[in-house]
């Protein structure tokens, strides 16, 4: 059974494309990614296989750079907020039993929080 794009998430390899698409704001093609991934920069092939595998998972899609052409574009079908939003809907359900609250404690207890930063966030909750 295929996940929903609630369920899906991204490997560190993915989510590094997808930032980068993200980031420009415009559909890109494939040689346009590799040219923004740090050295040593991965094989042509390599990167061919991981669009394949986002567009298969639901993340993008793509289009032909011109109608005579064998360019593909590619660009996201969710937004980073999106993602964000679902994968930490995720975290909060499968490690801290769907509490916000118990979720938040974790990352108090364990960040070491400014005092202005500490204000911004009772101001935050406060509204």
């Amino acid at each position: 059974m295929k996940k929903s794009n609630e369920e899906k998430t991204l490997t560190r390899a993915e989510m590094e494309i997808m930032t980068i698409l993200w980031d420009n704001g415009a559909a890109m093609s494939t040689h346009s990614i590799i040219e923004r991934l740090p050295e040593p920069k991965p094989a042509y092939s390599t990167i061919a296989t991981f669009l394949k595998i986002l567009t298969n998972k639901g993340f993008i899609d793509h289009k032909k750079a011109e109608a005579s052409s064998k360019t593909f574009l590619f660009f996201p079908l969710i937004s980073r907020a999106e993602y964000t939003s679902q994968f930490m809907k995720e975290v909060k359900s499968t490690f801290f039993g769907n509490s916000f609250k118990s979720m938040l404690r974790f990352f108090a207890e364990r960040e070491e929080i400014e005092d202005d930063e500490l204000k911004e966030i009772m101001e935050l909750i406060k509204k």
